[in-house]
């Protein structure tokens, strides 16, 4: 996390080229992948990513208009088809919002996007502070502990669940689902991985079709509901299944991540929390600073669906572009001296939720969620620090920790 790290030894740049070799498991990497990124965006900020195979955009600039491009898509007309062992995967996630463009996109993101903007998100407020608070009362009298499991990982799986609609109980097998599947998208992933990843598609689709099914029958005021109760020319029972799923991964597995590493930041930056969350813009300040330090996703990609020039560029269609978020939240073209954490900066827009008319979906919960834990933990914990390094997975294109070991 410093600028002055050492490059990971698999970091190959041919500037000439546009060219770069970096597998995104060398354990540097996974460690600090800041300073690679620096060094690609400087050599090539626009190169392919021959690990993966694909162009990746590395600046700012380049990410955020890609992002916005309604040139790019995720519903790639052409694609090739799965391989026939991983098709139960792909028929769940391919139904997802995430993977669709208008008028199917549109479709599923109006049916639930009225529960998270940030009026009815706001009303749960309430229960954060209770789910927080209720937590803290738990926590060692010292440590050293790990904050994870008590603090960053219980908050957002809560919370989704029950936004859902499903038991708070279930949450183990939500996470180890949620942890198979999302490895489908590992460079490198295993005939193992594939297989895991399947099983738990069709475990994670039989269960939330249970629970739809009990919607239908009986409805309560959660999401299940409106996804179980809505008329079919708004949603399938497909979908349902699929963008239910996408939703309880989505909710926790990004904002599991996002929680503990801008709880790393504020204790790695020597920053004194009582000024870092005063007052609720000072907090807001602090929780968009700390997404732009350490974004939970670093990879997000899109595919040209039309003929288009970007960057000086010519993309044909079906060309696959990698935009990296983590790159582009630390480009000293938008913020200087970007790789300090400094919630005292003039202000600039992120990519860390996305862009265009794929937003995060869930950034008003994922704020509210980071906005009540942090100055919380820190009210409570004043005399909190870090027992150790943070120890990050190897879990890319997450940024992931694996440990925040704390005292105090």
């Amino acid at each position: 996390m410093t600028a002055g790290a050492a490059l990971p030894p698999t970091l190959r740049i041919d500037a000439a080229r546009a060219r770069v070799r970096l597998s995104p498991t060398d354990p540097a990497f996974v460690a600090d992948p800041y300073p690679s990124y620096r060094a690609i965006r400087e050599a090539c900020p626009l190169f392919v990513w021959e690990d993966y195979g694909h162009l990746c955009a590395a600046d700012a600039a380049t990410v955020d208009a890609l992002f916005r491009d309604r040139r790019f898509g995720r519903e790639a007309p052409g694609r090739p088809p799965p391989p026939e062992h991983t098709r139960p995967f792909h028929d769940l996630d391919a139904l997802s919002m995430l993977e669709r463009e208008p008028p199917a996109h549109t479709r599923l993101r109006r049916l639930v996007n009225r529960a998270f903007v940030s009026r009815a998100v706001e009303r749960l407020r309430p229960r954060v502070e209770a789910l927080a608070d209720a937590l803290l009362d738990a926590f060692p009298s010292s440590g050293p502990f790990d904050l994870l499991p008590l603090y960053a990982e219980p908050i957002p799986v809560a919370l989704i669940a029950e936004l859902l609609g499903v038991p708070g109980a279930d949450a183990p097998h939500l996470l180890d689902w949620s942890h198979r599947m999302v490895a489908m998208y590992r460079p490198g992933r295993t005939r193992a991985d594939e297989d895991a990843a399947v099983v738990a598609a069709l475990g994670f689709s039989a269960y939330l079709r249970g629970h739809l099914a009990e919607r239908r029958a009986r409805p309560r005021d959660d999401l299940l509901t409106l996804l179980a109760t809505a008329p079919a020319s708004e949603i399938s029972e497909d979908e349902a299944a699929a963008n239910a799923a996408l939703l309880l991964n989505a909710g926790h597995e990004a904002t599991v991540h996002a929680l503990g590493l801008a709880a790393a930041s504020v204790l790695g930056s020597g920053l004194d929390p009582r000024a870092l969350f005063a007052t609720p813009e000072r907090t807001a300040a602090t929780v968009e600073e700390a997404l732009r330090f350490e974004p939970p996703l670093h990879l997000f990609t899109r595919t040209c669906l039309e003929p288009a020039r970007v960057a000086g560029v010519d993309f044909a269609p079906g060309t696959t572009v990698g935009l990296l978020i983590g790159a582009a939240d630390r480009d000293p073209a938008r913020w200087p001296a970007p790789d300090r954490f400094d919630p005292f900066r003039a202000p600039a827009a992120h990519v860390a939720f996305g862009g265009g008319i794929h937003f995060c979906l869930g950034a008003p919960l994922a704020r509210l969620e980071l906005e009540v834990a942090l100055p919380r933990l820190f009210a409570r914990r004043p005399r909190l620090r870090l027992a150790g390094e943070p120890r990050f997975a190897d879990r890319y294109h997450f940024r992931a920790l694996e440990a925040l070991e704390v005292r105090g």
